[in-house]
């Protein structure tokens, strides 16, 4: 499924490879159909800005957004498991799932980065993947709603992630992560002491099998510990 791709990049950081490609993957979602007129013409307003903002500021309010503001965080288990130990036990589930699907995981990111999911989404059956991202649709709908307070085009891209997992907007699982306060990306004291946990660790685990892919995300739906 190309469109998971095609938003994959658009949660990408942004480069000149970002850039160029907006056209191509504007015509993705439009031929591909998963995306409907209205929330592809939401995403329009990000679109152009890859085509036309300077690349240093598209950088700069990418960072603010996604990099500086943990409640905003594109890492998945950060938003229910925060660093706990929970969150390290997920991060070997969802790897090994990936290594089964024959997705392999060669850049930076940890494999609950949400464009790393989407990624491995764009390469299983449809049904498959909305199973899958519909695991995690409280989390969208929350990143939607708090991007949609700021005024962020990005707002349209978790939208159409929602719609396209067909999450249920009345989850009583939102309340709970939209009622954590606001970070300010200004604020780099108040950014260093909300990161300043332990460390999350993992590996490969002997005992821990390899997941169906239904229960890809189920820690996402119950987690042990709260996220703080």
């Amino acid at each position: 499924m190309r469109t998971f791709k095609a938003m994959s990049a658009l949660l990408g950081y942004p480069s000149v490879e970002l850039q160029a490609a907006a056209d191509a993957i504007d015509a993705v979602l439009r031929a591909e159909g998963l995306i409907g007129p209205r929330r592809l013409a939401a995403l329009e307003p990000l679109l152009a800005q890859l085509r036309q903002d300077d690349l240093v500021d598209l950088q700069e309010r990418y960072v603010l957004l996604f990099d500086r503001s943990r409640t905003l965080s594109l890492n998945l288990f950060e938003h229910v498991h925060g660093e706990s130990r929970d969150r390290g036990g997920a991060m070997v589930d969802l790897l090994e799932t990936y290594r089964a699907g024959g997705f392999d995981l060669t850049g930076p990111e940890l494999p609950d980065h949400l464009p790393v999911l989407l990624e491995y989404l764009s390469q299983r059956p449809l049904a498959e993947a909305r199973d899958i991202l519909q695991g995690a649709g409280h989390i969208l709908l929350a990143l939607a709603e708090r991007l949609t307070r700021r005024h962020s085009p990005y707002a349209a891209v978790f939208e159409a992630l929602v719609a396209l997992a067909e999450a249920d907007p009345d989850t009583p699982e939102v309340a709970p992560l939209l009622a954590e306060p606001d970070d300010d990306p200004e604020d780099l004291a108040a950014l260093d002491a909300a990161w300043a946990e332990a460390q999350v660790t993992f590996g490969p685990d002997p005992n821990a099998g390899c997941p169906v892919s239904r229960d890809l995300l189920a820690r996402i739906d119950t987690p042990s510990t709260p996220a703080r």
